[in-house]
């Protein structure tokens, strides 16, 4: 379960400014957070603009030292503040034409141009590796003449990978999920639910999953523990228990006993007790992007609901990751089912089935593990820039890259949303 050691790029500390819209569901926020934390640790310099920063006040309760944290309507910098060196649009958000033109400005004063990244959604469809890191030059506009890039995370070599902190494989080989467990039987829920062996734990971080009501009604027969995330998934939950008439005052109590089922609904953490909540699992439903990478790393059989779309574009992939995932039968069941894109009975894994699918996800996350992570890649790639560049980033591409046809190099927010 050990990373492959990778060389940081000799890059000097650069200003970095990173741009963030929380649309919902908190996943935006959550990636960007992680890559400025992540950025910090290796010794850059991050501002940090965001719509909505209300999230963070649990999410990373004691910030960051490195990165600053900036509303997305302050004014841009001051001439006594450091220019921005790289330019970091998350999910095609795309900064507010104030903070172009500031940055257009400081260009003419300086020479220094800033290399300019759209970084874009997760998906391990082809598509992906073919548009991953081409350039978009700027026509219009006081930036006319400037390349923005395409960097695309992923699953394979060629793209640019996922957020891994150096440590986390250390952290994760450390944890004591039995002493967190039994901690978390005394403080939270009191000795309900129990820790033994024959006991699964789950944890449930969802939308809106078809199946739930039906999940709830084979869980009740059998010895389980439920943790509950707040938000969609506990209301969620609430709406699954009345459907089935099980417990009509919903779960509003800290936990509650259904049948053999223990249910334990949480309170928002830090990114870092979300992780070991993952690890302390036994089988861990994950919704969006940035929980199922943290569900990969966690190394424990999972069930991710994608971000139903209107247009069913979600159906493809899906199917793209399961298809990299190498997802046995059941595992590919269970998911069409839990996303409402089979009608058949949910199949709950017997401890057979449950072994293969954390096998196939451990086996997976060797393969990760193999490849650099996303902020090694981006790093290296801001790296290359400036030194192609002499210390700042011009355009040497003068045509538009489209992909093929059908295949957007940019998802719109309508065709693919990043959940947390």
């Amino acid at each position: 379960m050990t990373a492959r050691p990778t060389v940081p790029p000799a890059l000097p500390a650069l200003q970095w400014d990173l741009f963030c819209r929380v649309i919902d569901n908190l996943g935006d926020i959550g990636v960007c957070w992680r890559l400025a934390a992540q950025l910090a640790a290796r010794g850059q310099r991050v501002r940090l603009w965001v719509s909505d920063a209300s999230a963070l006040r649990w999410m990373a309760p004691g910030g960051c030292p490195g990165v600053e944290v900036r509303a997305w309507q302050a004014p841009p910098p001051t001439p006594d503040e450091p220019a921005p060196q790289v330019l970091l649009e998350a999910f095609g958000c795309e900064m507010p034409p104030e903070f172009v033109a500031y940055s257009a400005n400081r260009y003419r004063a300086s020479g220094q141009r800033p290399v300019w990244i759209n970084l874009e959604y997760l998906s391990a469809q082809r598509y992906v590796e073919r548009n991953h890191r081409l350039p978009s030059p700027i026509l219009s506009g006081p930036t006319r003449g400037w390349t923005r890039w395409f960097f695309y995370p992923g699953f394979t070599p060629a793209t640019g990978g996922l957020l891994r902190e150096p440590e986390l494989m250390q952290r994760r080989q450390a944890f004591d999920r039995m002493a967190w467990r039994k901690a978390f039987a005394v403080g939270d829920v009191g000795d309900m639910g129990g820790t033994g062996a024959g006991r699964r734990w789950m944890s449930l971080f969802c939308y809106e999953p078809p199946a739930l009501a039906e999940l709830l009604a084979q869980l009740r027969q059998r010895p389980t523990q439920l943790l509950v995330t707040p938000g969609r998934a506990s209301a969620a939950l609430q709406a699954a228990l009345v459907q089935t008439q099980a417990d009509r005052d919903g779960p509003q109590r800290p936990g509650h006993r259904l049948g053999r089922l223990a249910i334990a609904n949480l309170q928002a953490c830090p990114q870092p007790a979300f992780d070991e909540m993952l690890w302390a699992c036994d089988l861990n439903a994950v919704r969006g992007e940035d929980s199922l990478v943290r569900a990969l790393w966690a190394g424990q059989a999972l069930v991710w609901q994608i971000y139903p779309q209107h247009d069913d574009a979600h159906h493809a992939k899906l199917q793209a990751f399961l298809d990299w995932l190498q997802a046995p039968l059941s595992l590919r069941q269970f998911h069409a089912r839990w996303n409402g894109l089979s009608s058949a009975p949910l199949q709950w894994p017997d401890d057979d089935r449950l072994a293969e699918w954390s096998a196939c996800i451990q086996a997976a996350r060797a393969r990760l593990l193999a490849q650099d992570d996303l902020l090694t890649q981006l790093l290296g790639f801001v790296a290359s820039h400036l030194a192609q560049e002499g210390g700042h980033a011009r355009p040497t591409i003068n045509w538009p890259c489209p992909a093929p046809a059908g295949e957007p190099v940019r998802e719109s927010r309508s065709s693919s949303h990043r959940g947390p």
